[in-house]
Parts: structure tokens; sequence; C-alpha cells
């Protein structure tokens, strides 16, 4: 039923161990296909030992990143199954996974399913035995953090959706913002599967970026959000449009504290990332919209002066 499909970073140090445990929750979970897209070092001897998938060939940006248009195309390409799951690297999946995605698929003909991660601390090959699920959900209990409700690290999806993918750089912020905005704008369910979906994110630190720094703070970051459309198309996770919990499928609930966010978001989702949906922002954020046309007021002038 799924294709299930990641670029890992070089299998070294202590993301070779997390990257391990990944996989092999991947190629545990039953009517699954897996694959691993890229040629760093160590992905094909990984791929070999887990027995999944290994596609080599990725196009690279200028500061030979991977692009995310190429690693969707491809895995599109290849898959047998009629959904797509792409999984960051460091993310261990459960077998709670394909009953919301079947769930959500008997609702809707096209969806994107999301959900929060719990931040665990894992620092050792995970023995995946019979019982792996519940000794590791009872890890969770104990020490794991919810993180907030800003990206997502998996996004689930019918085969037919996402053939167009601006050239996006893997691993580095706006991206996944812009798989939310894209697909409320074109009136797509988007679902947070918090409540029903448990998924494990792996902690380290950012020694495989650029000067160590996390993703969000290098210049790949801020061409992604161009890319996307600008700052508007950032739309985070708590901006799903639908919620999934253990009982039921819904519309997610209106409630005071995140009201104006929604209206907000509601609008530019409707209105586009262009001058409408600008217009839309400044409604909400009426000081940032003085600011705004005071520079483009002074702008003009010194054109006019010129």
């Amino acid at each position: 039923m799924l294709t299930i499909f990641s670029a890992p970073k070089p299998f070294e140090g202590q993301i070779s161990v997390i990257q391990y445990n990944a996989m092999r929750s991947w190629a545990a979970l039953d009517g699954a296909e897996v694959f691993v897209i890229g040629n760093e070092a160590g992905i094909a001897e990984a791929a070999a030992e887990v027995g999944v998938q290994h596609f080599p060939d990725v196009a690279r940006n200028e500061y030979g990143t991977p692009l995310l248009s190429s690693i969707f195309n491809t895995a599109r390409e290849h898959s047998t199954m009629p959904y797509m799951v792409y999984v960051n690297a460091d993310i261990i999946l459960m077998s709670d996974l394909l009953p919301a995605i079947l769930r959500s698929g008997e609702a809707f003909e096209r969806f994107l399913l999301i959900g929060r991660r719990w931040n665990l601390d894992v620092e050792e090959l995970l023995p995946f035995e019979a019982n792996w699920e519940s000794v590791l959900r009872e890890r969770i209990r104990s020490d794991g953090v919810l993180h907030n409700p800003a990206g997502s690290d998996y996004f689930v999806y019918p085969h037919t959706m996402y053939r167009e993918i601006p050239p996006f750089a893997l691993g580095r912020a706006g991206w996944d913002n812009w798989m939310i905005y894209e697909s409320r704008h074109s009136r797509v369910p988007v679902i947070d599967a918090t409540e029903a979906v448990t998924i494990v994110h792996q902690n380290h630190d950012y020694a495989h970026l650029p000067g160590g720094k996390p993703h969000y703070r290098l210049p790949e970051s801020e061409e992604n959000v161009r890319l996307a459309g600008g700052s508007l198309t950032v739309f985070k996770l708590r901006d799903a449009s639908w919620e999934l919990t253990p009982d039921r499928l819904r519309r997610k609930p209106l409630q005071w504290k995140s009201l104006r966010r929604r209206l907000e978001m509601d609008l530019i989702a409707r209105a586009g990332a262009g001058k409408t949906g600008r217009l839309a922002h400044f409604i909400f954020h009426p000081f940032e919209g003085v600011k705004y046309f005071l520079t483009r007021m002074k702008i003009f002038r010194g054109k006019d002066n010129s």
C-alpha cells in the first residue's frame, strides 16, 4: 500500500546509528516498499543490509544539496503503491501509520497527512524484535517530548499528487511549510494525525550542516522560501484543516486562542501568496502593513527623484 522514501545523510558517527534505526522501522511495516535516494557515503551498503531499494541518482543545487523535486520524482517513477510517504531519515515509524492512511483514503481522494513528532534521545542501535514497538512507546511515555506544531517530518499523499515541486533544497527550511500551503491553496484536506500516529525523532546535533548551524539560518533556507512564493507560504502544522484521532476524522474545531491565525491562514490559503494574499495578511497585521507601504513610498519617491 505504501512507498516510503527518504534521502539519508552520510552514514557517519551517531547519524549512522539514527538512520539505521529509522530504515529498519520502515522496513518492518507491513505493505510497504522502501526507497532510499542519493549517493551519500554508506547509503548503498546500508540499503543492502536493511533490504530496501536504493536509487543513487539525484539532482543537486550549486551547494551540492539534493533537490526535493528530484527525490520526489524518482520515488514516484519507481513506486508501485497508491500512497507515497516522504519521511526524514531520522524518523522512526510505527504500525499505526497504515491504518491512519487507509482511514484518510476512505474519506478523501486527495489529502495530505502530517503530524507532530516525539523527540527522544536514542544513542544505540535498536533491536527490532517482536515487541520493539511496545518497548519504544514506553520510552516515549517516560522520556519523550512532543514537538511544537510547526513543520512536519513526514508527508503522506496519494501517488497522483505533487507532480510539480519547486527545486527546493532538501534539509533546509521552507519546503515543508510549502507542502502544507500548496495543499490548502489547492483545496486539498490537510490532516493533522498527531493523536493517531506516533513517530519518533531521534535527537541529534547539526554537525552535518554548514557551520553546524540549524537549517533555518542558512542561505538555502531563504532561497527555499523565495521559491515557495515568499513568507506568506510559511504554513505550519497547526494550520492543518482536519484532524485525525483514534476515534474520528473531523474538521479542525475552532478555538478562541487561535481564532485570529485560523482566519488569517484560511484567507491566505484561498487568496494565494500574491497581492490579494498580502492584503489579507495586512488586515491581521496592520502595523506591518503600514511599515510596508511607507517603505514602498520611499522607494517610489527615490525613483522619481533620480
